[in-house]
């Protein structure tokens, strides 16, 4: 049950982290990345929740711990899609470690839910890597604009051939 409450502070903090990047893209009049790292963030937080209410259920409450202040000035968005690459594979290290204390236990309850946070990281992963390929090959300000209006459709799978 530790390493649930850990990964549910981990999954505060990096809801806490998205919200510093949307600022920042809002600050550097970067609108489309500012509402897609403010729609991670709001998946952070029911990713907490998820794990929060799996605990409930189990009669354990949840211990929140304290939050680190989050990196919020970048160089350059590329710096800002970086940054969000590292969150996330930091957070499927995170998964794979609850995934594993919970097989070490016989924990079949959190080794279910961990297996939905699984492939959960998996697609958050594919776009994590996806925007820093876009934005490393975004080279001029209308490209950069282009990929701006148009990041969320693009990281979400919208704009993808069916």
């Amino acid at each position: 049950m530790a390493e649930l409450n850990r990964q549910i502070n981990q999954e505060l903090g990096a809801a806490h982290s998205y919200r510093a990047l949307s600022l920042w893209c809002s600050d550097q009049n970067l609108k489309g990345f500012a509402a897609f790292f403010a729609k991670q963030m709001h998946e952070e937080q029911e990713h907490a929740a998820k794990i929060a209410a799996h605990l409930i259920d189990r009669r354990v409450l949840p211990e929140l711990g304290v939050i680190p202040a989050p990196q919020r000035r970048f160089k350059s968005l590329l710096e800002a899609a970086q940054h969000a690459q590292a969150m996330e594979r930091t957070n499927t290290r995170g998964i794979n470690a609850v995934y594993e204390t919970a097989v070490a236990a016989n924990d079949y309850p959190a080794q279910v839910l961990m297996h939905w946070f699984i492939n959960e990281q998996v697609e958050e992963e594919s776009w994590s890597a996806e925007m820093v390929e876009r934005v490393e090959a975004a080279t001029c300000a209308g490209s950069l604009s282009d990929l701006d209006r148009h990041i969320e459709r693009l990281l979400t799978g919208d704009d993808k051939e069916k």
